[in-house]
């Protein structure tokens, strides 16, 4: 079957929702992925090695506009020496009306692992990365072809 281009997914259509479901419209960009961590094992009568899946690391990245302040505030948290890291869920969406459906993954027990203070440049619009680790997901929306 010959790929239908229409089909194709755009990011245009992307949206990130924090946990109490706010459209966070400032950001552009967004990536999590998880790393598998394999132990290797020698394997009898043969000279190849297995592998075992022993763990599993979230991370990902939110590309954003600054445009308020309130993101780093919540991160902030975790610099008083009395509270806990700033840990939330996030709801990733891509659902491009050409598709075949929406795609939306929950990620679970987020928390941020570097606090963006300040960063400009003059004459260019203010940009922030937020880097993020997080345990668990679920897909809640799958696509598929009809």
């Amino acid at each position: 079957m010959v790929l239908d281009a229409t089909r194709v997914i755009s990011g245009a259509y992307g949206a990130v929702n924090d946990a109490d479901g706010n459209w966070m419209s400032n950001v552009y960009s967004c990536e999590a992925n998880i790393e598998i961590g394999f132990e290797d094992v020698k394997l009898a009568g043969t000279r190849w090695i297995g592998n075992k899946v022993t763990s599993l690391k979230g991370s990902g990245s939110i590309g954003s506009y600054m445009v308020t302040s309130e993101w780093t505030e919540k991160m902030a948290q975790v610099t008083d020496d009395k509270s806990p890291a700033f840990t939330t869920e996030l709801v990733v969406k891509l659902d491009d009306p050409e598709s075949f459906g929406a795609y939306r993954v929950r990620l679970k027990n987020v928390t941020f692992d570097k606090i963006p203070i300040i960063n400009y440049e003059v004459g260019s619009i203010v940009e922030q990365e937020l880097t993020f680790l997080f345990s668990g997901y679920e897909v809640m929306d799958k696509i598929r072809a009809a």
